[in-house]
């Protein structure tokens, strides 16, 4: 079909694509003919931050974070006329011992590990048999909830997951309104996994910062776990995140804005747990546990791989000082199996179930490598050397004002594009060190580091367009605007104070 104007049949759609084409041709060119060699052998000049900032511009505009890492790798061939990116910088990022480590704790161990729990029941079962036993109230519903989050921290979609298809049957039979309870899921996702290190995300992160810019100060993957965990004390925001959704769970908090406020009055006074306009958002693929037939659901089959992962990651740190998460996710997967044949369970399901948890985060394996790629742009091109070559000396004279900066641009640009790990992809590799330069002080670069970290998950937690705020709103059964709207402020409250104490403290010490 074709509208009066000949935009809405075919020939509309292939006039848009065609004006894409020409548009992408004519930015070819002038990329083309605007370059030049790099200055002294650092970098190329404004262009060296180019691919970056497209990948933040396209971001903004499709909202596709996918689109926008590779389309930044296929700026910086153009900038190099090394128009081969698979050869020139696809395989070489991708295909190293570190990115390969984190692809199998990532999308093998942790994926595996969620697809068998949903294989045996493991975590629904764990879930219920608390419930049954220690939840009475709202109150206890909410804070039951928030103890699911911190339990599952692995972060982003996976905590969102596990915790929303564990707890609603309890809080819809304890009347907590699904605003509420879609708050406290998804407040306790990301943020939590900012702040408990055990899990994937001092790994991620620690691949985006082990680059050459950063050599002199954070030289190999220890030294950069060392940064991200030595940056949580001032991760403000997902400490406050954190203490906020307690709070609330707890009906503590002295305000809780208008939207939340509503949602609440209404459901205490009629029951009602969505508003009359809502449209909850309801997956069966996220409610219903897909247990093996034949197999009996127990207690076993989510204590033994958690204390196999917990007890693996976190005894030899306070033993010798070494964090091992490839470790601990592998024998936590290799566990959660031998249980489950042991119990019963055919090794056919076993196997389904690990598979079925690989599908379930391969997109999140194809952001990794391509955000791992990016970076790598980025080091070629000399980004940083020029960003700091032009910035230093300003932010010199009022260098205070940096992480809460950082922290605002990460809210913004995570809010638009709905990625946290995306943000940090297009972020880190320019901004740490540009920290370093304007002051090598080592709480000032932690500052920016946690700044960094908080900003950008406030986005993801916020935006109506990132997984975790759809995840939660589906899990839940909410609205997934009622869901943004109600959390906003709260969210916006815990961010406004994280910048107020960035600001006082780089004052402090600068």
């Amino acid at each position: 079909m074709t509208d009066a104007d000949g935009r809405g049949g075919p020939s509309g759609v292939l006039r848009r694509h065609a004006w894409i084409v020409v548009l992408l041709f004519c930015i070819a060119i002038g990329i083309y003919a605007a370059r030049r060699e790099p200055i002294a052998g650092e970098h190329y000049g404004w262009l060296s931050i180019l691919p970056a900032l497209a990948a933040l511009a396209i971001c903004f505009v499709t909202r596709n974070v996918i689109l926008a890492l590779f389309m930044g790798v296929v700026i910086g061939g153009l900038i190099t006329t090394d128009y081969n990116i698979v050869q020139a910088f696809l395989i070489p990022n991708i295909g190293t011992p570190r990115f390969a480590e984190i692809l199998l704790v990532y999308l093998w161990a942790l994926g595996g590990l969620l697809g068998l729990w949903n294989r045996n029941g493991g975590a629904w079962y764990f879930a219920s048999w608390v419930s049954e036993r220690f939840v009475r109230s709202r109150r206890s519903a909410l804070f039951f909830s928030w103890l699911m989050g911190i339990l599952f921290h692995q972060g982003g979609t996976i905590s969102t997951v596990l915790t929303g298809t564990t707890v609603r049957p309890v809080a819809d039979r304890e009347g907590v309104a699904h605003e509420e309870l879609a708050y406290v899921v998804d407040s306790t996702a990301s943020p939590i996994a900012t702040v408990i290190p055990f899990n994937v995300w001092p790994v991620y992160v620690g691949g985006l910062i082990t680059i050459p810019a950063l050599a002199a100060h954070i030289p190999d993957r220890d030294a950069a776990v060392g940064w991200f965990l030595s940056a949580i004390p001032f991760n403000f925001y997902g400490l406050f995140a954190v203490l906020f959704t307690l709070l609330f769970a707890l009906d503590k908090l002295p305000t809780i804005g208008g939207p939340m406020r509503r949602a609440r009055e209404r459901v205490l006074a009629t029951g009602e747990l969505d508003s009359p306009t809502a449209e909850p958002m309801i997956a069966k693929e996220l409610t219903t546990v897909n247990v093996a037939p034949g197999y009996t659901p127990s207690l076993v089959d989510f204590f033994v791989p958690i204390l196999v992962l917990m007890g693996v990651a976190i005894v030899p740190y306070f033993v010798a000082g070494r964090l091992m998460i490839f470790e601990a996710f592998g024998l936590a997967l290799v566990a959660s199996i031998v249980v489950s044949a042991l119990r019963g369970m055919r090794v056919r399901d076993a196997f389904d179930g690990l598979v079925d948890g690989i599908k379930g985060v391969t997109v999140g394996a194809i952001i990794l490598g391509l955000a791992v790629t990016l970076a790598g742009v980025s080091d070629t091109l000399g980004a940083s050397a020029w960003v700091i070559e032009i910035s230093a000396a300003n932010l010199t004279a009022v260098p205070w004002v940096l992480p809460g900066v950082l922290m605002l641009l990460c809210m913004l640009v995570s809010f638009s594009v709905g990625s946290s790990w995306g943000t940090y992809a297009v972020v880190f590799p320019i901004a740490l060190p540009l920290a370093f330069a304007v002051s090598a002080e080592p709480t000032y670069v932690l500052l920016c580091f946690a700044a960094i970290m908080g900003g950008a998950v406030f986005g993801d937690q916020c935006s109506p367009i990132s997984d975790t705020t759809i995840l939660a709103s589906l899990a839940c059964g909410a609205d997934l605007m009622d869901h943004v709207l109600s959390q906003l402020p709260l969210a916006l409250g815990a961010a406004g104070i994280s910048i107020a104490l960035y600001t006082g403290i780089a004052l402090a010490i600068t």
